[in-house]
This record gives C-alpha cells, sequence and structure tokens, in this order.
C-alpha cells in the first residue's frame, strides 16, 4: 500500500473523454458530478486542485453529426470551438452546489515553450489558485494546428507540462484505462512503477477510440515529465466508484509511478520540457561523462559534430555519436560559428574567439540532463 499525504498542495487531476462522455456529443453528467464532489473534498482538506479536461472535440462533433473525429484540421478546430463553450459551462455548473468557481485556461505548446509567456501562465495558475478558484485546463484546439496534430500527443501530456510548471505534488490520470496492464501476466495492473523503463515502455498501446487520441503510450510520457519533475503520477480507472478520495488514501488503486531524484529546478524544467530544440551537438564519450558525472560545462574541444541552424542564445540538444539526445542546453555559440572553424583544431577556435572563456558551448546552468 502507498501512503499518500491527503494535504499536499498541488494536485492535478486529468480526465480523458471516455470518462465524460457516454458517446460522442454525450456528457456523462452523473459522473462529472460525482467527479466534482470528489475534487470538493479534496480541497476540504487542503489540496488546491487543477483539472485538466478533455473533451471538447467530442463534444462539437455531437453537436455537428459527426460519428467519427475528422482527419481535416479545420473542421477538427471548429468542433473544438463548438465544444469548448458546453464544456466549461458543464465544469461550473457541476462545482456550482459546492460554491467553487472555475476558471478556463486553454493553453498551446507555444504558450508554454515560449519563456515570458510560460512564467506569465505560472503566474496565472498561482493567482486563481489563491483566489479559490479550480482552473479547468485544455489545449487550445480551436486555433493550434499543431496541438491537434497526433504526433504531438493529448491532453496527457499537456497534464504533465501544467503539472511541471505549476510544481505539483501529484498527478492523476483518470480514463477508462484502469492502470498500466501486464498482459504477459494474466492481464494484471502494475500497481507501482519505479521507472519507466524499456521493459515498462514496451506494455503501452495505442487507442482505437473514435474521440480519443493518445492512449497508454502518452500516459507514459506524461508520467516520465511528471517523475522527472519530481511530482507523483497515477494512471487509474475514471469511472471507479470514489476514485480520487481512495488514491489518496493510500489504497492502492491503478498504478503509481514514483518519481525520482532530485526534482528539476524551474528553469530546467523549461528547457527539458517546453522549449524546442534548434539543432543538436554531438559530443564525444569524454565530454558526455563530464556532462553527466561531473556536472560540468559542454566545452568546444568535446564536440564532433553539430546538426540543424541555430543562434547563440538558442536551445539544442546534446547527442552521443550514435544518435542518442541525452541533454539539452542553451548554445552560447551558434552552428556557423562552430562550423566556422576545424572542430577538431581547437587552438583555432579560440584564436576566433578569444574573449570566450575555455569555450563553453552550453553552461553548465543553462543545461539540463535528460537521461
Amino acid at each position: 500500500m502507498i501512503t499518500l499525504p491527503l494535504q499536499s498542495r498541488r494536485v492535478i487531476v486529468k480526465l480523458g473523454t471516455g470518462i465524460l462522455t457516454s458517446g460522442i456529443g454525450q456528457l456523462n453528467t452523473d459522473r462529472i458530478a460525482s467527479l466534482c464532489r470528489q475534487l470538493a473534498g479534496l480541497r476540504e482538506n487542503g489540496v488546491r486542485v487543477i483539472v485538466v479536461s478533455s473533451g471538447a472535440v467530442g463534444l462539437g462533433m455531437g453537436k455537428l453529426g459527426l460519428e467519427k473525429r475528422p482527419r481535416d484540421i479545420d473542421r477538427l478546430q471548429a468542433c473544438a470551438a463548438v465544444g469548448q463553450s458546453i464544456l466549461i459551462q458543464t465544469w461550473q455548473r457541476h462545482f456550482e452546489p459546492f460554491g467553487i468557481t472555475v476558471g478556463q485556461l486553454l493553453l498551446t505548446r507555444d504558450d508554454l515553450r515560449a519563456r515570458k509567456r510560460h512564467l506569465t501562465a505560472r503566474a496565472t495558475f498561482d493567482r486563481l489558485l489563491e483566489d479559490g478558484v479550480v482552473p479547468i485546463v485544455n489545449e487550445n484546439d480551436s486555433v493550434s494546428a499543431e496541438e491537434i496534430d497526433l504526433k504531438f500527443g493529448d491532453n496527457d501530456v499537456l497534464s504533465a507540462m501544467v503539472a511541471s510548471l505549476t510544481r505539483a505534488d501529484y498527478l492523476v490520470i483518470l480514463s477508462t484505462a484502469p492502470g498500466l496492464i501486464n498482459h504477459g501476466d494474466g492481464g494484471k495492473i502494475i500497481p507501482v512503477v519505479k521507472k519507466i523503463d524499456a521493459a515498462i515502455t514496451r506494455l503501452a498501446t495505442g487507442t482505437t477510440s473514435a474521440t480519443a487520441v493518445g492512449g497508454m503510450i502518452t500516459k507514459l510520457e506524461a508520467a516520465r515529465i511528471a517523475n522527472r519533475s519530481g511530482c507523483g503520477a497515477f494512471i487509474a480507472g475514471g469511472a471507479e466508484p470514489e476514485v480520487l478520495p481512495r488514491i489518496f488514501s493510500g489504497e492502492p488503486v491503478g498504478t503509481f509511478f514514483v518519481p525520482h531524484g532530485v526534482p528539476l529546478e524551474s528553469k530546467k524544467r523549461w528547457l527539458a520540457f517546453f522549449e524546442r530544440p534548434c539543432g543538436t551537438v554531438v559530443v564525444d564519450a569524454g565530454a558526455r561523462d563530464a556532462l553527466t558525472g561531473k556536472g560540468g560545462s559542454l566545452l568546444a574541444r568535446g564536440i564532433t559534430d553539430v546538426t540543424g541552424d541555430f543562434s547563440t542564445g538558442q536551445l539544442v540538444n546534446v547527442a552521443t555519436g550514435d544518435g542518442r539526445v541525452f541533454a539539452r542546453g542553451i548554445a552560447c555559440f551558434s552552428s556557423d560559428e562552430i562550423r566556422g572553424v576545424r572542430l577538431k583544431d581547437k587552438s583555432s577556435m579560440q584564436a576566433l574567439y578569444p574573449a570566450r572563456k575555455h569555450l563553453e558551448v552550453i553552461h553548465r546552468d543553462s543545461l539540463v540532463i535528460l537521461h
């Protein structure tokens, strides 16, 4: 049994379309009412709650008479625009019996990648929580073509980004999946995962729902992001009776993913999960050991190759010779500057940039180790 402090400071609860609806365009109002009551109970015990709610596209599909999730972007955006207003009104109506006000936040990846907007979003969450408001978060699908494209995942990953952004203690993902299932062990639910390794990743499968995207693959990615940020993560069945109080009373419901290591500080969370890399620097084994084992900066002498085009001050991946990305950081040199001299000839690079002490291509304060 997992012992959890009920008086957690912040909890993110992500709710999938399959939990909130009983069919295309049909809200499961009984379940929503039950979840609002459970969330209100958490708040009475000192928990500050943020809800990440799917369902807008599915509701819009029902309103527009569509039976299958559209493939074209403009039709998906129309579904999201129609469904979102229904969704937020539903949340407010079902929270009102508990005297709770909700606030709507529609986010895109770019809102969290751009550092200034990232900090603004965090300040907005802080203010809403201080004022006793329950933020209801969804992807801004009606204006962001990127967010609807399947290759970018779904609200599972967004919920983990919100957990990291707001420094949450726990992320709870409620869906039609009862947890991470080990099909090789008679279909049993794995109660605790201490590390999301290759063996765990192989257990994930996608989704065949007409309204949902992602599946267990994106849920594992969300758990990985949350754990790296020092946040515990749950995947559990949203149809389970009293699922939230049972989870936070320590009952083994679903799968718990244990956070590991020292949580990343705010700037390094942004570097690791929110900003988009503009290129890659490839390093030798000595440089990799210095970065991962000694906490050093990346020096020019450890670089063997550069791919992509980036400017000074932009985010880049750091990879080994076999292409495995293990770190990410802010470049002190542009790709053209690095390519402007022979990488093996460090003396000529030093002569070209004499004012740059030790030729730190990425300073350790602007570097985050991913693996």
